[in-house]
């Protein structure tokens, strides 16, 4: 069961993103077969940032919170396979804002998690491996790389 510490802050997120938030992005709570609304679950769509290899995807991802945030960060995950050198095959993605023992601080918002992770998409970071196959491309073939990026954006084009 959540923690009331956990679907307040939750509850204010949601709030505050219907009032503002960034153009393009998505977050919503998961909707329930019975017409409830799940708030530890939250289904996002994050867009590639114009100017970027990136650009022209609207790459989908998963925010999963425990009954203990915000004192711990949520478990942010896209599809199983996606290619980028910080994102584990899983989809999990690694970034130290997600990081308990790292950046991880409970006033992250959730606006800022999704800003971060798009920010993340285009600048990654090589000395933080967490899929070997992207992060040798970026390294050693970056026209491949970014050849892989765009094909990818292709695979997530804009929600009707």
């Amino acid at each position: 069961m959540p923690s009331g510490v956990a679907i307040g802050r939750l509850t204010e997120e949601r709030k505050a993103w219907r009032k503002n938030h960034p153009y393009g992005f998505v977050a919503k709570p998961e909707s329930l077969s019975n017409g409830t609304v799940n708030l530890m679950v939250w289904h996002c769509t994050i867009p590639g940032k114009a100017g970027t290899d990136w650009e022209g995807g609207y790459y989908p991802i998963t925010l999963q919170f425990n009954e203990d945030y915000p004192s711990k960060p949520p478990v942010c995950k896209f599809p199983p396979g996606f290619f980028h050198p910080n994102v584990y095959p899983s989809g999990m993605v690694c970034l130290s804002i997600l990081s308990e023992s790292s950046d991880w601080r409970p006033a992250i918002t959730i606006k800022q998690i999704l800003v971060g992770i798009q920010d993340m998409l285009n600048t990654p970071n090589p000395a933080s491996p967490a899929q070997g196959d992207a992060c040798r491309f970026l390294t050693k073939d970056l026209a491949g790389y970014k050849q892989r990026v765009q094909e990818q954006g292709k695979r997530y084009p804009p929600i009707a």
